[in-house]
């Protein structure tokens, strides 16, 4: 039998038995959240394999970083569950919340959150923010931040669904005219991508912030109620014939459709397809400032390169240059 321990527990028992009582004195919140695949539940037995151990963000008042991370360092045992404990990067971090959340989002969301900063966010980074666990809140920051991150405002919402369905828009075409050519690769390409973009446009529906590629097909197999929708993904990747690949992806779109009808920001429209849907939801939009964006979307739709989501400094700029703010 496997003898690996999920990231989330094996952090939770750490804290609890080592961290905790070292700093029972001092004011602190603390958590399993920011990067590592443990912190969505996505880790594994192969995670264990390289730069694996327990880990903790431990949240402090200004100016208790340096006492706090020293008192941890001396105190806490070298191992713990047969991994090395590291004080520091990778292990536990001891930071202040107005320094760890502005370099991991861009903003400090008990600030407050504008467009700007919705828009700039990646999904992968406002998943590990609001995902993961808070195991202690002493200073009450972190269910706070949770609170204002969980999802977006209303005329927000409506723009990035509307951004979404119009990438499903754009590409709906595209694996049937390559077939008709006889570009079946490139009619089976257009396939994968759609079927990519149909998948977070459904965890959107869901209010579900996509993660990063590696993991979208898990988030969305956890959703409950999405077993069928699956089959017809997963029919529509292994086609092998256009025809096959165009009725598979039409029946998805019309059941996302639906489902999106269930939001209550508009019924389903039937006949209009992604593109009806695209338009429906942007006429939705109150906020004129947001009304009049060109619908590129938050920064995930504008631009997928890896080096531009790591950064929140390019992922502000480069929204802002777009949208204009």
């Amino acid at each position: 039998m496997s003898s690996f321990v999920p990231g989330l527990q094996f952090s939770r028992d750490f804290y609890t038995q080592e961290v905790r009582p070292v700093i029972a004195g001092v004011a602190h919140s603390a958590a399993l959240i920011g990067p590592g695949s443990e912190v969505l539940a996505f880790d594994t037995e192969r995670s264990a394999v390289r730069g694996w151990g327990p880990r903790v963000v431990v949240f402090v008042p200004e100016g208790s970083v340096g006492e706090v991370t020293a008192s941890l360092a001396e105190a806490l045992p070298r191992v713990f569950g047969g991994y090395p404990v590291v004080v520091g990067e990778g292990g536990v971090r001891v930071v202040e919340p107005s320094v760890w959340l502005p370099g991991r989002l861009g903003f400090d969301p008990l600030a407050g959150a504008g467009v700007l900063d919705w828009l700039s966010v990646p999904w992968q980074r406002l998943a590990e923010v609001t995902g993961g666990e808070v195991f202690h809140d002493g200073l009450g920051v972190l269910e706070r931040v949770r609170s204002v991150l969980r999802w977006y405002p209303a005329d927000l919402e409506r723009y990035v669904l509307a951004c979404q369905w119009r990438r499903v828009a754009r590409l709906e075409s595209f694996p049937r005219r390559c077939g008709e050519t006889g570009d079946d690769l490139g009619s089976a390409v257009f396939t994968a991508s759609l079927v990519g973009e149909l998948m977070r446009l459904v965890l959107l529906v869901r209010r579900r912030y996509p993660p990063y590629a590696k993991w979208v097909g898990g988030a969305f197999a956890r959703l409950s109620g999405t077993a069928e929708l699956g089959e017809v993904l997963s029919a529509a990747v292994g086609a092998g014939d256009w025809r096959v690949r165009e009725r598979c992806l039409g029946e998805a779109v019309e059941r996302v459709s639906v489902l999106h009808g269930r939001l209550g920001l508009g019924p389903a429209v039937r006949g209009g397809g992604a593109w009806g849907l695209a338009e429906a939801l942007a006429g939705g939009v109150v906020d004129p400032v947001v009304r009049g964006f060109p619908l590129t979307g938050s920064v995930d739709q504008l631009g997928g390169c890896a080096e531009l989501l790591e950064d929140p400094v390019r992922c502000r700029a480069a929204v802002g240059a777009v949208l204009g703010l």
